[in-house]
């Protein structure tokens, strides 16, 4: 008898269509593939869509809500730890990493992805590589910062790292203040028309209109979607460095994660082991509109040809990513810091009354002491 699973994605052809594609080669199983849009991601709990779905698809600051919801199967319950080593030792950056709390891994990282910089090749043809470049290039052409959702707090604590800031290192307060005003006023001097007119736009919607020709010539942090470069109307760049040299931006990708309702067979397991595996990584989710996590696919020559050059132009930044909070409340967190820094960024309210606010946002949803 052949087993039923019902799987939940995200709605983009990034996120949906390799998995569709692959549940049509399937024997001994079969994945019946839901999507829910990109915000599905923080309006929905784990726990609900664990209860519902086999196979989920989750970003890396949920795994401490789903470790205190009991959701997920740990990776190291399903395989091997030669397995699992491997995996970490093969995927580009920090993507394996990110779904580790508590001692255990709870997603394999299907899809890699970070904070990159885009923009028009056809206004931009030398993209800033700091962020005083950046600021310079604002004073001639249209530059949008990407604050939408939880976007402002994302690209603060990019910032934040392109300065120094270490974001996981043990503490109880979120950024050291000083780097907090210097990357507050870095994004105070970004928000200027092209901003505000774009404050609304998710990076989906940013990517389009960049693509189109009708968005700002240049976004210095926004989430890499490769399917925007093959067509040559955006093109990518590692995403801004700091005084150091350091680069600075915030890990994001997906991963697929296996929920605690699900009856594993063998057969889910090679299926998982396949989506994983060299040659699916740099063949059959490059060529069904995915994005590969392993750092063999970001580097091949034949999967950069068809993208533009998309792995090559970003993979240092990718490599160097900071990982977000993923404490339970790290989704609360993140989406209330962005509000503060959004609305202050917006109406150029007092740098320090807002910094003081993600603080107690921060101690708030993040008790002292608890895990990072």
């Amino acid at each position: 008898m052949t087993a039923q699973y019902r799987g939940l994605t995200w709605d983009h052809p990034r996120g949906y269509n390799a998995l569709a594609a692959a549940a049509e080669t399937l024997d001994g199983l079969a994945i019946d593939w839901h999507r829910h849009p990109l915000e599905g991601f923080e309006s929905h709990s784990i726990a609900d869509q664990c209860a519902r779905f086999d196979l989920v698809v989750i970003d890396h600051p949920h795994v401490g809500e789903a470790v205190t919801d009991e959701a997920l199967v740990p990776i190291e319950a399903l395989f091997d730890a030669e397995e699992i080593a491997a995996w970490q030792a093969g995927t580009a950056g920090p993507s394996f990493l990110s779904y580790r709390y508590a001692g255990q891994h709870w997603a394999l990282p299907l899809d890699a992805a970070t904070q990159v910089m885009a923009y028009q090749p056809a206004k931009v043809t030398t993209p800033p590589t700091d962020w005083d470049g950046v600021i310079a290039l604002a004073e001639t052409e249209n530059v949008a910062l990407s604050l939408a959702g939880p976007h402002a707090a994302l690209s603060f604590q990019s910032i934040c790292g392109a300065l120094g800031f270490e974001p996981l290192s043990p503490r109880d307060d979120f950024v050291d203040r000083a780097l907090a005003h210097e990357a507050f006023a870095i994004m105070a001097r970004l928000t200027g028309d092209a901003t505000r007119r774009f404050a609304t736009h998710n990076p989906i919607a940013m990517l389009e209109a960049m693509g189109a020709g009708d968005g700002p010539a240049l976004c210095p942090l926004i989430y890499g979607y490769v399917n925007y470069a093959a067509a040559g109307s955006v093109a990518y760049a590692n995403a801004p460095k700091g005084p150091g040299g350091r680069i600075g931006s915030t890990l994001g990708g997906t991963g697929i994660a296996v929920s605690r309702r699900t009856t594993v067979t063998p057969e889910l397991l090679d299926h998982l082991r396949w989506l994983m595996s060299d040659a699916v990584q740099r063949g059959f989710i490059p060529q069904h509109d995915g994005q590969p996590s392993l750092r063999s696919a970001w580097q091949d020559e034949a999967v950069n040809a068809a993208a533009n050059g998309f792995y090559h132009a970003t993979k240092d930044t990718v490599e160097q990513a900071l990982l977000r909070p993923r404490h339970d409340g790290a989704i609360l967190f993140q989406t209330d810091a962005s509000k503060l820094l959004r609305d202050a960024l917006l109406s150029e309210a007092d740098a320090d009354a807002t910094l003081d606010a993600v603080e107690a946002a921060y101690r708030h949803h993040h008790p002292a002491g608890t895990e990072t």
